[in-house]
């Protein structure tokens, strides 16, 4: 079995590359996780659609107050700053162009950038969400997701099958395996967990991976 990063070891690659005080809406799933883990002397300002901006971590167990949630459900704390406001400006703000950073999960995402997380499948959800505003207002779109799907399929793809939630939308991916560029319509590589081969990457990968430069060691603490 090919060795792989756990989401929490994902959400702290994709945290590194926030810069100190950026505007950032963490998608629902995986992406949530890259609040616990802001680089020493950096902090994000987190935007949730619902309603907050500038929301601390999560509560301890039992400690939750449940009047405070994020888009996903999840209690979150508040901090000295925290703001509160209405579903419609917060989606001004998304609409607006104020976020600096989106990280969204993915089903698909093609060498083109083009995005697809949502489905309307058996396990689907009905709409497509705040999602299709955030790939289109946010300053920069990053995906986090695993590599393949549970049954082993590729979901970095020459080009989406499922409904699309923005076009030529994503910049970078965050994988279970690698970190991954999009630029001028392919996937570059930039890192990679150390034990695996080009080959087996590529194996695993349903679009060609160009290495136009140094491809480096994807390190992770243990977490």
């Amino acid at each position: 079995m090919i060795a792989k990063l756990s989401p929490t070891q994902m959400a702290w690659r994709a945290a590194q590359d926030i810069d100190d005080g950026a505007y950032v809406n963490l998608g629902i799933g995986f992406p949530e996780l890259v609040a616990r883990f802001q680089p020493p002397g950096r902090q994000a300002i987190f935007h949730t659609e619902n309603g907050i901006l500038g929301f601390g971590g999560a509560p301890h167990p039992g400690e939750e107050d449940w009047d405070l949630i994020n888009a996903g459900k999840k209690a979150v704390t508040i901090k000295p700053g925290t703001a509160f406001f209405h579903h419609a400006d917060s989606f001004a703000m998304v609409r607006g162009g104020h976020l600096d950073v989106a990280i969204l999960g993915a089903y698909e995402v093609a060498e083109t950038g083009d995005l697809a997380n949502w489905s309307t499948g058996p396990k689907g959800v009905p709409a497509v969400g705040g999602a299709m505003d955030l790939v289109h207002g946010a300053r920069r779109v990053a995906v986090m997701t695993d590599h393949v799907t549970k049954d082993g399929k590729p979901k970095l793809v020459a080009r989406c099958t499922l409904p699309l939630t923005g076009v030529a939308c994503v910049t970078r991916v965050y994988s279970s395996h690698a970190v991954i560029d999009i630029e001028g319509g392919h996937f570059v590589l930039r890192e990679k967990l150390p034990g695996l081969s080009l080959d087996d990457l590529q194996s695993l990968t349903g679009a060609e991976l160009r290495t136009p430069g140094p491809v480096g060691d994807l390190i992770v603490p243990e977490l």
